[in-house]
């Protein structure tokens, strides 16, 4: 970064002060199992992100968010926890997450760590407790319930994992709820021990010193304690059975607010932290809103309804900060992660690969919120092409074929071209690496002044010396689609953004002809008022009022 826009970014936030740090923040989500592998087993660990740190330093982001570190069977990998106290034998020790934190903070990076509330390993004490008999310490702690008469699950409940939400215990002779995986039981959030030990895993973590807790499936604590039907739904885009059910009764219940607001105290009792839930809902927004509404509940969340849905267009962005006009409540926004097909795939045709990943970086990064950048994310990454024989997502061997599966997001991040493995690992990794992804691998990308991983640094840059990107107002123009155009204000800066989201050129007339701040894809016309905008092009403009 230039002299000039550190003085610019340090003015930004030395006027922004007020505002807490994660407040229109950019946190770099790292998925830990593959980003680097410093003990060549294959498997990302704690000492490879500590080592990687400066590298994400580099991009200017505020912080990081880690995937699942603890103890854990990996049924899951990692969201199946044995021992939140813990840390995996995969992914290192304390000492080097510990390390971890130390070396990031001393970088000025703030890490957030990934918690999971809603259910835990079946492998977890509590667990093997609870499923040894009815009449123990902890033969509450867990959704248990017997079968009807027929011996069929209680109620109609679905996993998103396919199939009943409920498994046969043979030792309670009972069925125990989970929504994800049979390896994965559902805590009984009505049991006031259950929540109790999940405030002191919190707590826990707190102590440690980390900047913030990212709450897995923040919606999904509680179910319906007289454990009715859902009803079914609407729904004709429906790919898997669990979207043919409105889930009224096994998530997003009354009582989880409740908890959320517990939370919230236990968290600003520490000062300064963050709270950002991840929300899988039907109402997507609203329901994020509904978690972050007022100073009592959590402190952000984002939601899928820009991780999951299409196609692209203006409409989509404008239907997702409608309901936020009259919020009170800070959004977040994500457009891949660990769960999802990456972006420059979901939404793109494979034309103009570049810029299209330039565009929507820059798209992302010039919204209204806290904003998270999946790892690969700056470097312009597809989704990996894994063969069936190497997959390990349960989801996607499950679905198979039908690209339902999570492990094209999840492949080993490549770091240099020309070695194997793209630099990840100097072993076979636990998945493998795409040469698509080796040709966009940062020791490339980084000698390239027109790479995308250089468009990405300059556009964060930006976003951390304005006032307007950070904290300012959305206000979108009416304009001929797919132009999509909106402006930013905070104070005496407007900034004004405009996205050509078609296949096809475009014609418009850019801010009182101002030479852009950020831009691709975008040329003169021959009157000096008229700019074109080639197909997935962007134009950036700053103006102090």
């Amino acid at each position: 970064m230039s002299r000039k826009a550190t003085q610019q970014t340090a003015a930004v936030r030395t006027a922004s002060a007020k505002a807490p740090w994660w407040r229109g923040a950019v946190i770099y989500q790292i998925y830990l199992r593959s980003f680097f592998d410093s003990n060549n087993d294959g498997s990302g660990d704690l000492a490879g992100v500590r080592k990687k740190l400066d590298y994400v330093q580099s991009l200017g982001v505020d912080a990081v968010w880690l995937s699942p570190f603890y103890r854990s069977p990996m049924a899951d990998f990692g969201y199946d926890v044995s021992d939140y106290f813990g840390v995996d034998p995969l992914f290192g020790s304390m000492t080097d997450f510990e390390a971890v934190l130390e070396r990031a903070h001393t970088l000025g990076l703030k890490v957030i760590v990934d918690q999971i509330y809603s259910h835990t390993s079946d492998q977890h004490a509590w667990f093997r407790e609870s499923r040894s008999g009815r009449n123990n310490s902890k033969s509450d702690w867990y959704v248990w319930a017997d079968a009807k008469s027929d011996g069929t699950p209680p109620n109609n409940w679905l996993s998103l994992f396919g199939g009943p939400a409920w498994t046969w215990d043979t030792s309670r002779r009972q069925y125990y709820m989970h929504n994800f995986l049979a390896e994965q039981p559902d805590l009984n959030f009505h049991n006031p021990d259950v929540r109790s030990a999940v405030m002191d895993v919190a707590r826990f973590w707190l102590d440690k010193g980390v900047d913030g807790l990212r709450l897995d499936v923040a919606n999904f604590y509680y179910s319906d304690a007289r454990l009715r039907n859902n009803p079914p739904a609407d729904n004709p885009r429906a790919t898997r059975p669990y979207q043919y059910q409105r889930h009224l009764y096994d998530r997003s219940r009354p009582e989880n607010l409740r908890f959320a607001e517990d939370l919230r105290t236990l968290a600003d009792s520490y000062g300064d932290k963050m709270l950002v839930a991840e929300i899988g809902s039907q109402s997507y927004v609203e329901r994020s809103i509904e978690y972050t509404q007022s100073n009592r509940r959590l402190h952000t969340a984002y939601n899928f309804l820009l991780l999951e849905n299409g196609p692209l267009g203006p409409e989509l962005f404008r239907d997702a900060f409608a309901p936020w006009n009259n919020a009170t409540a800070w959004p977040s926004w994500s457009f891949s992660n660990h769960d999802v097909e990456r972006v420059v795939s979901r939404w793109g045709d494979g034309s103009a690969p570049e810029l299209f990943a330039k565009m929507l970086l820059c798209l992302l990064l010039c919204l209204r919120g806290t904003i998270f950048l999946y790892q690969g994310e700056e470097l312009g990454l597809p989704q990996a092409k894994v063969p069936r024989d190497a997959l390990r997502d349960p989801e996607g061997i499950r679905f198979w074929p039908h690209n339902l599966g999570r492990d094209g997001a999840r492949t080993p991040f490549p770091w240099k071209k020309a070695v194997p493995h793209a630099g990840f690992s100097e072993v076979e990794p636990w998945l493998p690496v795409d040469n698509r992804h080796a040709e966009r691998a940062v020791d490339r990308q980084i000698k390239s002044p027109a790479s995308v991983l250089h468009f990405a640094q300059q556009a964060i840059a930006a976003r951390n010396s304005s006032g307007a990107l950070r904290l300012g107002r959305i206000a979108f123009e009416d304009q001929p689609l797919p132009l999509l155009k909106f402006r930013r204000e905070w104070k005496n800066e407007r900034v004004h953004c405009a996205f050509n989201l078609g296949p096809d050129e475009m014609r418009f007339n850019p801010p009182e002809g101002r030479k852009p701040w950020l831009d691709g894809g975008l040329s003169a016309g021959r009157k000096s008022s008229v700019f074109g905008l080639a197909p997935f092009g962007f134009g950036v403009w700053r103006q102090t009022l």
